[in-house]
């Protein structure tokens, strides 16, 4: 019978003690802590396949994402798609961080070996940087599938840019304008492409 009082008197301490415990806000020692969840505010950097980019009016899905890396300098570019229409979101920061939206175009031709000056649409692109990168991709890249690449890459006025892409003798000329990242709206999606298998 004291055995039995004594875990009666044992089992009320104790469960005052949660009580009490539970009141001033400290966890129980037995409850599980509670998992992060994963962060559902996106930047530039941090853009996922099936995300929303808004830009203009039109909702774009990321149905890729491609780094590369040139002797450890790395930029990003996701392929961005909505209905038929695709373009490239391309993001580096060097100082200050560019963003720029780029179309694929078949208008241009170059070789192998690009000049230090271009026109294009009757506007002049003078080289500014050119190297070899390295690969990694997520989702869609399109024609992009070689494990390094090598870039040409020019400016031209109020802002404008084109690159010249050599994938294994696949070249991919690339045009478009630098924008501020502000004003794109980024919403987080559900991982999954739309566009493709």
């Amino acid at each position: 019978m004291a055995y039995l009082w004594l875990f009666i008197i044992i089992v009320g301490i104790l469960g005052v003690v949660l009580y009490m415990r539970q009141q001033s806000g400290k966890s129980l020692p037995f409850a599980s802590q509670p998992q992060a969840l994963p962060s559902l505010e996106r930047t530039v950097f941090t853009l996922e396949v099936g995300d929303v980019v808004q830009h203009m009016g039109t909702d774009w899905i990321v149905e890729g994402k491609l780094v590369y890396d040139d002797q450890g300098y790395s930029w990003l570019e996701y392929l961005l798609q909505d209905g038929n229409r695709r373009q490239w979101l391309s993001v580096e920061e060097d100082d200050v961080v560019e963003v720029a939206l780029l179309e694929v175009t078949t208008a241009l031709e170059v070789g192998t070996n690009p000049p230090p000056e271009l026109t294009f649409a009757n506007e002049t692109y003078r080289h500014k940087g050119s190297g070899t990168a390295q690969m990694t991709r997520k989702g869609s890249t399109l024609n992009r599938n070689a494990e390094r690449c090598q870039y040409f890459d020019y400016q031209g006025p109020d802002n404008k840019i084109l690159s010249i892409e050599n994938w294994d003798g696949d070249i991919e000329v690339t045009v478009g304008q630098k924008i501020h990242p502000s004003i794109l709206t980024l919403l987080p999606g559900d991982g999954r492409r739309i566009y493709g298998a």
